[in-house]
């Protein structure tokens, strides 16, 4: 055994999740040696949707994923989605070879410890044959436990050292839970007791602590809402507002705005969360809680910082909190019922061969399965999947948006699509990142996912057109394609929707045996800028 599979095999017994990547020379016996060991490789059709894959796969599944890569351009080709994971604090290991030490003059050779460390990742590497152990339980104990996304260098020369005696590994556990200090905990107790309308938005830190924040805001009276990474959150809920932020109803933001206490629960409360501050009253008390001191109050002054796990805080406060009724008035409750995006009155903009995208995504949302895990890619669009495509809990709900990047919404499908397989797997996308990540869906039809992909086609740079008004467009626009026609030219059920008579096909596929993806094309009105998009150009 060399080093090379000594790596790949400590992986697989350290007990990391699925593997994606492209394999070439500098990462084919690691990869195998992952294979060998047990952990499943899913090959893709170019590094940046390997990466998408492999951080949607960990955020869904709890595991810590790894992407196995070639060195020089096989990490370069991925730094974009690897981006993504680290500023979304991914639980994902980065394997990639690197150039040997005295191969200076390789092209393959650039700063890779720098490049790792430039987008927010950790840099690790592989030293010697001696250290090879221990350099990879280090590297995945750093993923693991402090969720971090980790790039691991394996240098070429290293990889092919003989391997030594591999010693016995360490379990490594999660994440510990991080205690609040009692006074914390008083303090925050004697906010809510003083607050007659207290909200709390749940953040990413929040996913999984769904029953504590439910108890502790029925204790207190508090309306619950998240941010859009853990959307579906409070799903069923009579009192859940939905997504604050952008992608607000109405009604949402009016109650929001209306609280005098507002907690953010591994929120960061930025600007996208609270339209740049807009949904918080200037007579609102903040209070955010978060596992990391420096989080506390980076995107807005709080009145009460705690450092603490989203759950232990709140079963901790939970028990000093005093019986409040606060915002939950059957009044309250009424509103929230009928003031849900779907409920929404819109005036139908579909005619002339092109279909409102609010209709569009309403009658998706009923025709889908309710067991569905939705992605989002990025661009104008997308605030009608993830406001009208209602989600069963948090895991239905797979939001690669920190680093903003079209193009990242195949490759988060898939990886989502495999870490969830009893569910049904639904891209909301563009025409613009669809084209972008076109050749991954190779890889879902190689895979038989039964993945539907619904295309706001558009023919543009959507955002762009809506932001620049006036301005020569013609960078901007494009001729419009047949998407449907290549979906099936990869092996896909492609289907062009124009009105709503044409989602006939999508329940034809969905009572067939969905051994293909479904590609929906579908030609949507020009919408004169999504709200969400014309809040966050404001400023």
């Amino acid at each position: 055994m060399n080093v090379a599979e000594l790596v790949g095999r400590t992986l697989a017994e350290l007990g990391a999740g699925t593997a994606f990547g492209v394999v070439g020379s500098g990462n084919f016996e690691v990869t195998n040696a992952l294979r060998a060991g047990g952990v499943r490789f899913v090959a893709a059709r170019h590094e940046g949707g390997a990466a998408s894959m492999a951080d949607a796969y960990a955020r869904m599944s709890g595991k810590v994923s790894v992407l196995s890569l070639h060195q020089g351009c096989g990490l370069t080709n991925a730094v974009t989605g690897i981006t993504e994971a680290a500023k979304s604090r991914t639980p994902m290991l980065v394997l990639t070879a690197d150039s040997a030490g005295a191969s200076v003059l390789s092209n393959f050779r650039v700063d890779q410890d720098g490049l790792a460390a430039a987008v927010g990742a950790v840099p690790e590497r592989v030293h010697s044959a001696a250290s090879a152990v221990a350099d990879t339980v280090r590297a995945f104990r750093t993923a693991r436990q402090q969720r971090r996304t980790v790039v691991l260098n394996l240098p070429l020369d290293v990889q092919a050292e003989p391997a030594p005696p591999s010693p016995s590994l360490p379990e490594i556990p999660g994440p510990a839970a991080v205690r609040p200090d009692a006074a914390s905990v008083a303090a925050f107790a004697d906010l809510l007791a003083a607050a007659e309308r207290p909200v709390f938005i749940a953040g990413r830190g929040a996913r999984g602590s769904r029953e504590p924040l439910r108890e502790l805001a029925s204790r207190c009276g508090a309306l619950l809402a998240t941010s859009a990474v853990a959307h579906g959150l409070f799903h069923g809920d009579e009192f859940a507002l939905g997504i604050s932020g952008g992608f607000a109803s109405p009604t949402t933001a009016e109650l929001i705005l209306g609280a005098d206490l507002v907690v953010g629960w591994g929120c960061a409360l930025n600007m996208w969360t609270t339209r740049h501050g807009k949904l918080l009253s200037p007579h609102a008390k903040l209070v955010q809680v978060d596992v990391e001191q420096a989080a506390l109050g980076a995107h807005r002054p709080v009145d009460l910082g705690v450092v603490g796990d989203v759950a232990a805080t709140a079963v901790e406060v939970l028990a000093a909190a005093k019986e409040r009724q606060g915002y939950r008035t059957e009044e309250v409750a009424a509103r929230i019922a009928a003031g849900r995006w779907n409920d929404v009155e819109h005036e139908d903009l579909s005619g002339d061969g092109r279909i409102d995208p609010r209709t569009l995504s309403k009658l998706l949302d009923e025709l889908l399965p309710a067991e569905r895990i939705v992605s989002i890619d990025s661009g104008n669009f997308m605030g009608y999947p993830s406001a009208y495509l209602s989600v069963p809990d948090e895991q239905g709900f797979c939001f690669t948006q920190a680093f903003q990047s079209i193009g990242l919404g195949l490759g988060t499908a898939i990886g989502a699509a495999l870490a969830r397989p009893d569910r049904l797997p639904v891209l909301g996308t563009g025409d613009g990142g669809f084209h972008m990540a076109l050749s991954e869906l190779d890889t879902a039809v190689r895979l038989g996912l039964p993945l539907v992909v619904v295309v706001y086609h558009d023919a543009a740079y959507g955002a762009e057109i809506h932001h620049f008004g006036d301005a020569d467009m013609t960078t901007v626009r494009f001729p419009d394609s047949d998407l449907a026609a290549i979906g099936r030219g990869f092996g896909c059920t492609g289907v062009t929707v124009r009105s709503a008579g044409d989602l006939s096909a999508v329940r034809d596929w969905l009572a067939g045996p969905r051994t293909a993806p479904l590609v929906i094309d579908a030609k949507i009105a020009d919408d004169g800028g999504s709200w969400w998009l014309a809040e966050a150009f404001r400023h």
